[in-house]
């Protein structure tokens, strides 16, 4: 299964990623190490993923990155490809808008 990245998820990836080296000294790595899990997880298993309810006419999905509580949204375009929209913290107690 191919994972591509939109512009969107990679600035929020970068962003997320720097803020927790920057913010957290005792796990620095553990956002980049449980988005590289997940990432992992879709690309094996893009059904698993919970299904996440942003449009009528298309089906997201998300999958948790429990230690990090964040969220990586994505979208199965077809059965090769897998179209990675965002990464957003569960913490802010509302989904990110998807188009």
């Amino acid at each position: 299964m191919k994972l591509e990245p939109a512009p969107r998820f990679l600035r929020e990836a970068e962003r997320c990623a720097r803020w927790w080296r920057n913010n957290r000294p005792a796990a620095r790595l553990l956002f980049d190490e449980e988005l590289r899990a997940a990432l992992d997880q879709i690309r094996t298993a893009p059904a698993l993923g919970s299904v996440y309810v942003a449009m009528a006419d298309r089906e997201h999905r998300r999958v948790l990155m429990p230690r990090t509580r964040h969220h990586v949204y994505y979208r199965v375009v077809t059965p090769e490809l897998v179209r990675l929209v965002s990464v957003w913290a569960a913490t802010r107690g509302r989904g990110p808008q998807l188009r």
